[in-house]
């Protein structure tokens, strides 16, 4: 194997054995083939469906340009700094959410919260994915299916923008424009609402399993499952298309919405600020989910994707570059669906607000019909529909691939490793019956349900913990020292400050709001039952009760006669935290017996053999990810 033969060293240096060792265990576990790799993924992984799905949606809830100031706010002293934190604590011990939690036994219950909201969002997502697969392949025909109203699943009421008689019509109501106007619905609406979901008109009427649609949930699991194979190995060469080519499809879309009449009316729509709802809570509140849903803060995929990074990866120069990035794809996406939605309403002569569904009706209502008005549409169609399931399926690798590393870090044996691929059919298998109930007639009540539930509130909590259990239980001095050991140089004052007191007081704050301006959830004209919303809340409280739970037992486990000592023994750090590979264990992680001194002498008069088993490694034919990783820390 590359590994043996990229240590050219005689046998008699005591370095080489355990050397060898250890070079074995990040092979096995498995790096990311080089920096880039990290990056698009971690870029796919924050640029999700979020972005087109859910930003501009919550742009158009919440006072459209006014919403932007909370949003940067929110971005620049939360989430870049927790961004950055998630990603050096991964790095740092090369686990995954479970495993980076010897830096504070007591508070592993934050993992198994990750864990959780990761399994909820990752089977309503793949989902959204399988609806967007659903379109793609519907879209394959001369005509789209949702163009005209003359389909038998269409209403009286349906008024198509391409509809000959659509002029006329509106000329005659005049005088009950506010009729019509409440009545109006598009034929891609109705083609929605009426044909590929075949609503029910309640949450607990499940009706029937809408078999293409389960089709497609399993076509959008086998890709997963497919892409994940050999973990971050092979999803790390995907992503150099999943994470690119939805960029190239967004820019045709927005080139073609700006030239279309009353696109600016829709973009001065979105950008006009209403700042009297900058006073309401529930704005900030949305900023702040909408980062951390859109990062993926307190998922644990960050922790889990950095964690096969190398050791003194800059990891700090990556996440300002992926978090701006992802902000940005977001605004760019809200040009791209409030041209069209400006457009929209031009053509019917309403308010930009009465035009588009709110949800992920917007991607599939608002798009779609916007798509029947270019030329040759079903060409566009599938390039748009065929983005979006790009930009889901960046984020659903990140998602089960969080799941996958967890178990198996956690299990940790020779024989798991081996089968890791089986780890992650498994998860796969169980997150495609999970989301069966979510392809029934009431499917999008349930989704809208785990959206608004599942992945808002928790969170919150999640990431507040894990900051004051990092800052103030670990210690922010340690974890600055553990940083400087990494990267070389200590955090920057910015990012010291906010971890310490702004992150975490905003975070708190949020949470206070979003209690006090609370507001059940409601889909159009549909409002939820309260056993619905209760489910909603059960949700929620699942992923953030493993904390206290975890905690508890952890302390009823540890050694101590009073509760104080227990509590101190279950809060430090455990021995084996700290670097992964035994060569950057040193300063204060560096075995206790101290061989350091013993084998440096020894090396040293091989420097000039180690200097050519070097380049014998650095050659191209020994590309064994482990061996370079080796090779470039101790460089």
């Amino acid at each position: 194997s590359p590994i043996d033969t990229s240590h050219g060293i005689s046998p008699q240096n005591g370095a080489v054995p355990g050397e060898q060792g250890k070079q074995e265990k990040s092979v096995k576990r498995g790096n990311w083939g080089n920096q880039i790799e990290f990056v698009l993924t971690s870029v796919g992984y924050a640029v999700g469906l979020g972005n087109v799905w859910r930003f501009p949606y919550l742009c158009y809830r919440n006072g459209g340009g006014a919403f932007m100031f909370p949003y940067f706010i929110m971005l620049v002293f939360c989430g870049i700094p927790l961004f950055f934190m998630e990603l050096s604590f991964g790095q740092f011990a090369s686990q995954g959410c479970l495993g980076v939690w010897r830096v504070s036994p007591m508070f592993k219950g934050v993992g198994y919260g990750m864990m959780v909201v990761s399994t909820y969002i990752g089977i309503y997502y793949n989902v959204v994915i399988c609806i967007a697969f659903y379109y793609f392949f519907v879209s394959m025909t001369r005509v789209l299916p949702w163009t005209y109203c003359s389909n038998p699943w269409n209403t009286p009421d349906c008024v198509g923008v391409l509809d000959g008689n659509f002029s006329s019509r509106a000329a005659l109501n005049i005088t009950q424009l506010l009729n019509t106007t409440q009545k109006r619905t598009s034929p891609s609406e109705e083609y929605w609402r009426r044909y590929v979901l075949n609503l029910s008109d309640d949450i607990g009427n499940l009706g029937e399993v809408r078999l293409p649609l389960l089709g497609c949930l399993g076509v959008s699991w086998v890709v997963v499952f497919l892409c994940l194979i050999k973990g971050v190995k092979s999803s790390g060469k995907v992503v150099y298309f999943t994470a690119t080519f939805p960029y190239v499809v967004l820019t045709i879309l927005f080139v073609r919405g700006i030239t279309l009449e009353g696109a600016v009316t829709g973009i001065m729509y979105y950008l006009t600020p209403q700042w009297d709802k900058i006073l309401n809570a529930k704005v900030w509140g949305d900023a702040a989910s909408q980062i951390f849903y859109s990062l993926g803060c307190a998922w644990g995929g960050l922790i889990t994707m950095a964690s096969y990074n190398k050791f003194n990866n800059n990891c700090y120069r990556d996440s300002i570059i992926i978090s701006i990035t992802n902000c940005a794809t977001s605004v760019y996406a809200g040009f791209v669906i409030f041209s069209i939605l400006g457009f929209m309403a031009n053509h019917l002569g309403v308010d930009v607000s009465k035009v588009a569904d709110h949800g992920p009706g917007l991607a599939f209502v608002a798009y779609p019909e916007a798509l029947t008005l270019l030329p040759i549409s079903p060409l566009w169609s599938i390039l748009f529909f065929f983005m979006l399931i790009l930009l889901g399926l960046g984020t659903q690798f990140c998602l089960l691939e969080t799941l996958v590393t967890a178990i198996v870090d956690e299990v940790g044996n020779e024989w798991i490793i081996r089968k890791k691929t089986f780890v992650t059919l498994g998860v796969a298998v169980a997150g495609f019956l999970l989301g069966v109930p979510l392809t029934t007639q009431a499917g999008i009540y349930w989704l809208l349900l785990m959206d608004n539930y599942a992945a808002s509130f928790s969170l919150v909590v999640i990431s507040c913990i894990m900051c004051v259990a990092i800052m103030y239980i670990y210690g922010h001095r340690n974890y600055f020292k553990d940083i400087e050991m990494m990267l070389g140089f200590p955090p920057p004052l910015f990012f010291q400050i906010c971890w310490r007191f702004i992150s975490p007081a905003i975070i708190f704050f949020i949470l206070v709001f979003t209690v006090i301006q609370y507001r059940p959830i409601s889909y159009n004209e549909y409002v939820y039952p309260t056993w619905a919303i209760s489910i909603g809340f059960l949700m929620a409280l699942s992923s953030v009760i493993c904390i206290p739970i975890y905690a508890i037992y952890k302390v009823c486990r540890s050694e101590g006669d009073t509760l104080l000592e227990r509590l101190k023994n279950a809060t430090k750090a455990s021995k084996d935290w700290g670097p992964a590979l035994p060569e950057h264990r040193s300063g204060r992680y560096a075995p206790a017996f101290s061989p350091s001194t013993e084998s440096h002498l020894e090396v040293q008069p091989l420097q000039p053999e180690k200097g050519q088993s070097e380049a014998a490694a650095a050659s191209p034919v020994q590309g064994s990810n482990g061996s370079a990783h080796s090779q470039d820390s101790r460089l």
